[in-house]
């Protein structure tokens, strides 16, 4: 009976000491876990600011790269709108020689009165003019007694004259062009000093 009263006490004890390790252990755990939340409070609030900061930097990235992509796309559309409102433009220029010299021929052949001549090469000269107005061609109208406009005009002479047609244009020695908004030619003329 002391045996077995000495192996209860024992048991009781052993007992008692496991359920003290086991709360020691429960209560270690528990410090442990709250430890642990509290550093993955701080991890976690890190990795945020962290993955907020990416993300801030990601769109600013697409916002310039769409900005980017936005004006690369403008600015092809007006270049090719330019390109083809000028895609003929040296053609255009190299034509206008030729259009002030059926001009000339035209005033020649009407001082000698050969009709015959006069109305061939009419016929000639406003088709031609005709199909350089169809793809832009105008001319721009300059007349004796104009203002000269620098901006307007090319002066490669000054003769003295009046003093009421001082700045005035006295002659008109080659015709200005322009095609489309844009001046391929500007007249040349003689103004008045």
């Amino acid at each position: 009976m002391k045996k077995d009263k000495k192996d209860v006490q024992q048991n009781i004890q052993r007992e008692e000491n496991q359920k003290t390790q086991k709360e020691k252990f429960q209560e270690k755990n528990k410090d442990d876990k709250k430890s642990m939340k509290e550093e993955d409070k701080k991890v976690s609030q890190k990795q945020l600011e962290e993955l907020e900061r990416q993300l801030s930097d990601e769109k600013d990235k697409y916002i310039r790269l769409y900005a980017e992509f936005d004006n690369f796309r403008k600015r092809t559309r007006k270049e090719k709108e330019e390109l083809i409102e000028t895609a003929s433009e040296n053609v255009i220029k190299s034509l206008l020689p030729v259009l002030d010299d059926f001009e000339r021929a035209l005033n020649e052949i009407s001082k000698e009165n050969q009709d015959e001549h006069y109305k061939g090469f009419i016929l000639i000269y406003e088709k031609m003019k005709k199909i350089l107005s169809e793809h832009g061609l105008s001319t721009l109208e300059v007349k004796k007694g104009d203002t000269f406009d620098p901006d307007k005009h090319e002066a490669i002479a000054q003769i003295p004259g009046d003093k009421k047609m001082t700045g005035k244009i006295h002659d008109v020695i080659e015709k200005g062009y322009k095609l489309g908004n844009k001046i391929i030619r500007y007249p040349k003329v003689v103004t008045n000093q």
